[in-house]
């Protein structure tokens, strides 16, 4: 339930990740599965929006699927990038709904931690203003520091997204009080970017197990979840994984 009693800002609205969708095909190589298909499928499903990674290496979407995406789904896409000229211009020629901009790094398997803005001030304000200014909504994806969330704002970001990796971690790790202190953090710096204006998201890591205490914080406006989903839907099918992740997500709100 909403803290004190406090009525939620709006209806959470659910990003499903397609990326390892891609992951599993470029194993392989071929067309085998295809994101599109799962985002067609997680649209069925009740997603409220599609998010992608085109990552420097490619190491799974591809620029033919944002292509497509863009073409072919009628939802809002959010392309999450890093903050270089090739991915400035390849958002810029597709005007997605929504760009996040994402910490990257060759060696890493995946996304690690949230952008450290304060001290990428600089170089990040040239890729906010320029998505800005072209009408596409920019998301940071950053920790849950009050610090993160005055620079993100000062930039002209509309949208934090907060990283949830540290507390899902804990939580399966059954460190409960760094948990619980993760949550906390979660929940305090979702207020104060509430506070400045800023649209509140969580994202990374989440699961079934995890979801419903990040979904109950009453300034969150959207989840964006992936990996999980894709992962689950080995043993029972993408819609359903996705369903039972929505209604999740709805018993946490209600």
């Amino acid at each position: 339930m909403a803290e004190d009693g406090q009525k939620f800002l709006g209806r959470l609205r659910l990003g499903v990740n397609i990326d390892h969708v891609a992951t599993i095909r470029n194993a392989r190589g071929g067309i085998h599965p295809d994101p599109l298909r799962a985002a067609k499928i997680a649209a069925d499903a009740g997603a409220d929006g599609i998010t992608a990674h085109l990552r420097e290496d490619r190491r799974h979407i591809s620029d033919e699927d944002i292509d497509r995406l863009v073409d072919e789904i009628d939802l809002p896409l959010n392309l999450e990038m890093a903050a270089t000229d090739e991915m400035l211009e390849i958002a810029l020629r597709h005007k997605p709904h929504a760009c996040c901009i994402v910490p990257e790094k060759r060696e890493e398997r995946t996304t690690e931690g949230g952008l450290d803005v304060a001290a990428q001030h600089n170089h990040l304000a040239k890729y906010v203003g320029s998505l800005g200014d072209a009408g596409v909504r920019v998301s940071l994806f950053i920790e849950a520091n009050p610090v993160q969330v005055a620079v993100a704002k000062a930039l002209g970001a509309e949208v934090v997204e907060f990283h949830t990796g540290t507390y899902t971690d804990a939580h399966h790790a059954g460190d409960v009080a760094l948990r619980d202190r993760e949550l906390a953090k979660l929940v305090a710096a979702g207020r104060i970017a509430h506070e400045q204006g800023l649209e509140v998201h969580y994202g990374h890591g989440l699961t079934f197990d995890t979801v419903g205490p990040v979904a109950a914080i009453r300034e969150a406006m959207e989840l964006n979840i992936g990996h999980f989903l894709i992962g689950e839907a080995i043993f029972t099918g993408l819609d359903a994984a996705i369903r039972r992740m929505r209604e999740l997500m709805d018993e946490a709100r209600a």
